[in-house]
């Protein structure tokens, strides 16, 4: 029975995708919307123009094949992050400064693993909310790996608190540049309106993701052999200490640094438009910084740099491939045609209804479109209008297109930056699925919920654009 419902390697899982979605471009209508650029230059499809193409093109096996380099190019960006992340988290672990912090976090939280556990999946929500980090993570998940090790716990629980503080910080996006602000500027409501319901629900949706991944790693510090992870081997089985040294003066600095380094990394995010290449180029400076302050020679410095980078190769594998995904709709022009066809039905029902129906929608959307920018420019210009005809405001069709797309950031396999943090961790995508789905569906159960309340109580209204109203 085990052979059985054994779960493949999530390369098999993600190839299997890629075939899938060949196959589909073969069955689904192909069609197109027309498209038109924004005011920030990105294309933007135009509601009400959808139609299919008269002649189908077929992609063959190997479109397929060719598919899986390009997608590798098209995810450099993530890459490479993970990858540079990678080799100067090695450097740092050189100077046996993260494992002077470990060793001083185990003093401070190590009788009181849910106090860690609700600072790092608060935190990590607040962040995304309000700058939209989610790459910005993946410098942790070595840390807290080794962390919740020495707290007798697994990687399932360090990647539980990131990924869970990462999504459920975008799906109640209090004000998040990339998603937010695309989406009311395309649903045409004023820029960061309705906020006083995006901050009454954070804390209670934080509480929601902290209360699954505590329950856990109490089930698993109760019981080991109720771990996830049980044959899996960590990826830190040989390099975790028993002793960890004392957080000196050096260490301090290193760490200072650190802080220096993601203050700068927010401030270019914020003011200058950094995404990960510049991110890169700050982590690449950081690596030299400690490696002087750490007195590491050159010699050992690259040593440690590429053997950081060679322990990720197979997560920079993961990431390529899961874009390879997306490519073949895109490619078999299938992806506007999907949209179309999900979003006929919410014609028929009542308001309420029809909220939750663009709630399911774009949580099925964000598999194909993973990136949040690039899902609003796709979706809220058909979402927002189809809103007048069926009486759901564009606030609450914000709202659900937040909702759709950053809880399910958490679980879809095509989300680089998932794929980057699993792949650091250790942790097989098979069992991750099976840990964060009672999540997801506790976050849609209550994200439903809010939908219904806010067209009933008329959420939105107030800046409801009353020349498009039908």
């Amino acid at each position: 029975m085990s052979n059985i419902l054994k779960v493949p390697h999530t390369l098999i899982l993600l190839l299997a995708m890629m075939v899938t979605a060949l196959i589909a471009t073969w069955l689904v209508p192909q069609g197109f919307f027309d498209t038109t650029l924004s005011e920030s230059g990105r294309q933007m499809v135009v509601a009400g123009t959808y139609q299919t193409v008269s002649e189908r093109q077929y992609l063959t096996p190997w479109d397929l094949l060719t598919a899986i380099p390009r997608a590798f190019a098209a995810a450099q960006d993530v890459i490479f992050f993970v990858l540079i992340v990678g080799g100067v988290l090695s450097i740092a672990r050189a100077t046996g400064t993260v494992d002077a912090l470990i060793g001083r976090l185990l003093e401070r939280h190590g009788s009181a693993p849910q106090r860690l556990i609700f600072m790092v999946v608060f935190c990590f929500a607040l962040a995304s909310s309000t700058i939209g980090t989610a790459g910005e993570y993946i410098p942790f998940v070595i840390i807290l790996v080794a962390l919740c090790k020495a707290m007798r716990l697994d990687a399932m629980t360090a990647v539980g608190m990131i990924v869970a503080g990462y999504g459920i910080g975008y799906g109640v996006s209090a004000f998040n540049p990339f998603t937010v602000l695309i989406a009311q500027q395309i649903a045409e409501v004023p820029v960061y309106s309705g906020i006083w319901l995006r901050l009454a629900i954070f804390v209670p949706f934080v509480l929601i993701g902290f209360h699954h991944v505590w329950r856990y790693a109490q089930n698993v510090a109760n019981d080991p052999s109720r771990s996830m992870m049980i044959g899996v081997p960590c990826i830190l089985a040989d390099k975790a200490q028993p002793d960890y040294p004392a957080l000196n003066s050096r260490h301090k600095l290193i760490l200072s640094s650190f802080i220096l380094v993601l203050c700068i990394a927010v401030w270019g995010i914020a003011t200058q438009g950094w995404y990960l290449y510049e991110l890169g180029g700050v982590f690449i400076a950081w690596g030299a910084l400690i490696a002087i302050l750490g007195r590491l020679s050159a010699d050992e410095t690259a040593e440690r740099f590429i053997e950081g980078v060679s322990d990720l190769v197979t997560t920079a594998i993961l990431i390529g491939v899961a874009r390879g995904i997306a490519l073949i709709l895109e490619d078999g022009q299938i992806l506007h045609s999907l949209v179309h066809g999900m979003s006929l039905p919410l014609s028929y029902v009542s308001a309420e209804i029809s909220a939750v129906g663009m709630l399911v929608i774009q949580t099925l959307l964000n598999t194909f479109i993973p990136s949040g920018s690039g899902q609003a420019y796709v979706t809220m210009p058909l979402m927002a209008p189809l809103g007048d005809l069926v009486g759901v405001p564009r606030q609450v069709a914000v709202l659900a297109y937040q909702f759709g797309d950053g809880f399910s950031n958490m679980i879809i396999p095509t989300n680089a930056v998932l794929m980057g943090i699993l792949g650091m961790a250790g942790v097989p995508y098979g069992h991750w699925f099976r840990f964060c789905l009672p999540l997801l569906l506790k976050l849609m159960l209550a994200s439903a919920l809010v939908l219904v309340l806010a067209v009933m109580f008329g959420y939105g209204l107030d800046v409801q654009p009353v020349a498009q109203m039908s």
